[in-house]
């Protein structure tokens, strides 16, 4: 059975969904711990309630970004993981971070990538009256939501919809595909590999597995 660490930010309800996929052996895999960098975040909770060690650190505990992450870095590499996931992390990486877990370091971004790096992705698709928008699973890299895409979800956006109804649209998607992506890792089907993500052997076009063929 794999181990897995999860890094969240706040309220980790894709957290929640990795935690149920492994309590109903949809994962062959466990959760050894949960990381926050926000000493509040209710994910933290999530954690403790299915019995899951969990550790916040913060940033005025650390003098720079580096000394925060190899502090990070050792406590997680107590758990001996073989797969890291960020669910709502919400810090940037340093390079030395991503060096360390490169290949084995996923995050779900809620665009369809490479549309809409960073942040505030609803409101951008409002704004630009957007029909289609979604998630996207992918490795991590040094480039900001920029590694390979392993699995995208897409969902419809509706004249007249709310900041608020796209984002629970596209939560609702994103407890669907990010526990199956971790799946297909600790199932050994999944790796990076020159820069792609491979499934089963075969290299992934760019927007990931063509989910609904």
């Amino acid at each position: 059975m794999k181990n897995i660490v999860v890094l969240i930010s706040g309220n980790g309800s894709n957290l929640q969904a990795i935690i149920d996929a492994c309590e109903t052996k949809r994962i062959n895999g466990a959760i050894k711990a949960v990381f926050s960098n926000k000493a509040d975040a209710f994910g933290l909770e999530r954690a403790r309630e299915a019995g899951i060690p969990a550790h916040a650190l913060t940033a005025a505990q650390f003098a720079s970004r580096e000394a925060f992450d190899r502090e990070l870095m050792q406590e997680i590499d107590a758990y001996a993981p073989d797969l890291v996931v960020l669910a709502g992390y919400m810090r940037i990486l340093s390079p030395d971070f991503v060096a360390r877990y490169q290949g084995r370091l996923i995050n779900i971004h809620p665009s369809l990538l490479p549309k809409y790096p960073g942040l505030h992705t609803h409101r951008q698709v409002l704004e630009n009256g957007d029909e289609e928008h979604g998630t996207s699973v992918h490795f991590v890299t040094d480039e900001l939501d920029g590694g390979p895409v392993i699995l995208q979800a897409k969902v419809p956006v509706f004249p007249g919809d709310t900041e608020e109804e796209i984002t629970a649209r596209v939560q609702h998607q994103e407890h669907a595909i990010y526990p199956l992506v971790v799946s297909w890792y600790v199932d050994g089907r999944l790796a990076m590999r020159d820069g792609a993500a491979w499934l089963d052997g075969l290299p992934l076009p760019a927007q990931g597995h063509a989910a609904d063929e």
